[in-house]
């Protein structure tokens, strides 16, 4: 096993109902929020209404944008950090899947630097600090709500490029298993895939003497096996649900990485 640094600081808030915890949450790190989300889909099962609600009995005043793709576009993070920037944003929320809570990381870091975003990207230049984000999970696949990564594509060539640092983990991540039983089967199977890539991705590995994060691995790749097809037969299980949920979570938040070097070939 190799030496290593373990540190996660994200707060997990699991369970039913919880979303409408968010705006208790997100006032922690100030008044003036952006509400960053993806198409329609969060506005047809009331989630938007529900969260919504939630920051307004908080006392937070909201500012929106929508429109997240997947494979986020930078052209819609730089209209979110001269959003940000022109109305003094304190905060950032994030509702819905991996590609909204890269996004949302993208405008984050973007905000308090000087100059272009993309050298995060696509210069390795070291991310020092963010806006405080909170997030509503909504897919379980990418496992963004507590890792520190955000992957971005630049419309200019169509770079998709990754960046990485401790300190652009979110504060913390709200996660319902119910807000994923509308989800339809095929975006339940390809977020049952990305999710057990995160984990061979950390479990090929050439490190000697790495028992027990070799059988966290296994236990997080059994998990998966078992309860993705019962969430694909019954949409509405909560339990499956919530063990994929969590399994996703886990598999992305760097403890199955702990003592090893993984390999990242595939995904990459």
């Amino acid at each position: 096993m190799l030496d290593f640094t373990f540190h996660n600081a994200t707060k997990i808030v699991f369970g039913r109902d919880t979303e409408k915890q968010v705006g208790q949450e997100i006032s922690r790190y100030g008044k003036k929020v952006l509400l960053h989300y993806g198409g329609g889909s969060i506005k047809k099962t009331g989630l938007y209404d529900r969260v919504v609600k939630s920051l307004k009995e908080s006392g937070v005043e909201i500012f929106e944008l929508g429109g997240v793709k997947p494979n986020p576009r930078l052209s819609l993070v730089k209209e979110g950090i001269e959003l940000c920037r022109k109305n003094g944003i304190d905060a950032i929320l994030a509702v819905g899947g991996g590609s909204v809570i890269d996004s949302a990381k993208a405008i984050g870091i973007g905000v308090p630097y000087e100059g272009d975003v993309w050298d995060f990207y696509s210069k390795g230049k070291k991310v020092e600090e963010m806006l405080p984000l909170g997030v509503v999970l909504t897919i379980p696949a990418a496992g963004s709500e507590s890792s520190g990564g955000s992957v971005i594509t630049n419309e200019d060539g169509w770079y998709k490029r990754a960046t990485n640092s401790v300190n652009m983990r979110a504060k913390f991540a709200i996660m319902n298993p119910e807000l994923t039983f509308t989800l339809p089967n095929y975006q339940t199977a390809v977020g049952a895939v990305d999710i057990m890539s995160h984990v061979m991705e950390r479990y090929f590995t050439n490190v000697k003497n790495v028992d027990f994060t070799d059988r966290l691995c296994e236990a997080t790749l059994r998990t998966m096996i078992r309860n993705t097809p019962i969430a694909l037969r019954e949409p509405e299980n909560y339990d499956a649900r919530a063990e994929i949920m969590w399994a996703g979570t886990i598999a992305h938040n760097d403890l199955l990485s702990t003592g090893r070097i993984g390999d990242w070939a595939t995904h990459g």
